[in-house]
């Protein structure tokens, strides 16, 4: 067998959604990234197929909506099966259908175009820290591939080699309960939008190609252990004891089963290996929100990392990833454990489930369960012990910038267009402005833009606005105070 060796700045393992989302973001901030990918071909599999709110933000600041075509759009989601309006301000309320190959082909043509060297058919067999760098060895079709960088992040799914390799800790619950999933086609049976019947949960949705997907779960059975993938003759006979209904004739063109495991990495770096997505946590995938919570996990860290490894930030960036997405992480695991007991419990939870219907249409508290499940209400901290954390925030501060038009001497631009470079961003929104200023020694990290934002807009009557790459507010303010040790927190020393 031959050895062959690479060097990176990053090594990614795992090239599903997270790690091409990860991959782009690193080389769009000038990173050197190798992705490491055990099959040998993409999957045929589209395990999830939401896209929240959050995440179409996300796409869009990158340019890549576009290459999902025109996704079929739902306002309404649901609570552990309760439905519930997700609509809230922003470009795409609601929640968007597209299929996970879609999204990782997308992913990949980016992070392709963006410069990263993509090696399928390798899975990694060790990894070692050595304080200077990560030593990765990944065997290959064509023999051993030896690679050395400076980090390496795993983004390599819920039963993570990266993390077994490393032994880090991951504290939680095993899977108790279990919903049986295949995707089948020649049967035609009524939709189901989680119906509780006597004996079980059924779910069933055909798709425009007549496919069906179908979800079953037998209330008091229990999650075993598996020796491989769920049969389909399994999910029939469960299928026709909850519903009745006979589906062993039509034709599995995927089958699998997810349970109600819940786990948590307690570090999400540890020393240079960091982790993200399904490896830094696991939950069952209610609603969408496992897909979308990895692909913002990777949208927080790239940025942050490719800055550290250029050399243009301290590593103290890099620990803002942990602080800020473990926070987040524990969160929507909270809210999925919650779901799983509403929609797999036997019927004991109906009264449960009636008091939670009655608050639901009380419009504060579904927009605060929508703004949970869609991500648009994260709000990330952004003071630090030495740029004035015992002062004021500007109420800005900490959520996203939502996308705002803004209008320029010689054109119309929204802020989301102007992050497309994955370059920070100083606005200068004072009126007349004629030499907007103030980022000086951060113009190879920081755009600045002068604009007149619209009278209704969130921005007027704001002097300044330094938004993260990530779309994060980072200050605001009337006057500079403040804004250098903003800058420096966020982008590194001044040049």
């Amino acid at each position: 067998m031959t050895a062959d060796r690479v060097e990176a700045d990053v090594v990614v393992v795992g090239a599903g959604p997270v790690g091409l989302m990860l991959a782009g973001e690193l080389a769009l901030g000038g990173a050197d990234v190798v992705v490491l990918e055990k099959r040998r071909a993409p999957t045929n599999e589209s395990r999830a197929s939401t896209l929240h709110a959050r995440t179409m933000e996300i796409l869009d600041s990158r340019g890549l909506l576009p290459d999902l075509g025109t996704p079929p759009n739902e306002p309404r989601g649901h609570f552990g099966g309760i439905p519930l309006d997700l609509t809230l301000p922003g470009p795409y309320p609601g929640q968007w259908k597209v299929p996970q190959v879609k999204t990782e082909a997308v992913l990949e043509e980016w992070a392709i175009a963006m410069g990263t060297d993509i090696r399928c058919g390798h899975e990694v067999s060790a990894v070692a820290d050595t304080g200077q760098g990560v030593d990765v060895v990944a065997l290959g079709r064509d023999g051993v591939l030896r690679l050395r960088s400076r980090y390496l992040v795993a983004c390599d799914g819920e039963d993570s080699t990266v993390r077994s390799l490393t032994e880090a800790r991951f504290p939680g619950t095993d899977a108790g309960r279990e919903l049986l999933r295949a995707d089948v086609d020649g049967i035609d049976i009524p939709d189901r939008r989680f119906q509780r019947l006597e004996h079980g949960l059924a779910i069933a949705a055909r798709r425009p190609d007549g496919v069906t997907r179908v979800m079953v779960h037998e209330f008091g059975s229990q999650a075993g252990p598996r020796r491989g993938s769920a049969q389909f003759e399994e999910i029939a006979t469960v299928w026709k004891r909850v519903t009745g209904e006979d589906i062993s004739g039509g034709t599995p063109l995927w089958v699998n089963s997810f349970g109600d495991a819940s786990r948590q990495l307690t570090q999400y770096r540890h020393g240079r290996i960091l982790f993200a997505g399904d490896a830094a946590h696991r939950q069952m995938p209610i609603g969408g929100q496992a897909l979308n919570l990895g692909l913002q996990d990777a949208f927080n860290l790239g940025w942050k990392l490719a800055l550290h490894v250029r050399g243009a930030a301290p590593r103290a960036l890099v620990d803002t990833y942990h602080d800020e997405r473990h926070a987040v992480g524990r969160r929507v695991l909270g809210n999925i454990r919650a779901q799983a007991l509403m929609l797999l419990g036997a019927p004991d939870v109906e009264p449960l489930r009636t008091a939670l219907a009655e608050l639901i249409a009380l419009d504060d508290v579904r927009a605060r369960l929508a703004g949970m499940i869609s991500g648009l209400d994260v709000r990330y901290p952004m003071t630090g012990d030495g740029d004035g954390a015992k002062a004021a925030v500007h109420p800005l501060v900490g959520p996203r910038l939502p996308d705002t038009v803004l209008l320029g001497d010689d054109r119309t631009v929204t802020t989301t267009q102007l992050l497309r470079g994955g370059r920070g961003l100083l606005l200068d929104l004072r009126a007349g402005a004629a030499r907007p200023g103030g980022a000086e020694g951060w113009a190879d990290r920081v755009t600045t833009v002068a604009a007149t934002p619209h009278e209704d807009s969130a921005l007027h009557g704001v002097g300044r606005v330094l938004v993260r790459p990530d779309g994060h507010v980072a200050w605001a303010g009337t006057d500079d105070t403040g804004l250098d040790a903003a800058l420096e927190r966020w982008f590194g020393p001044s040049h």
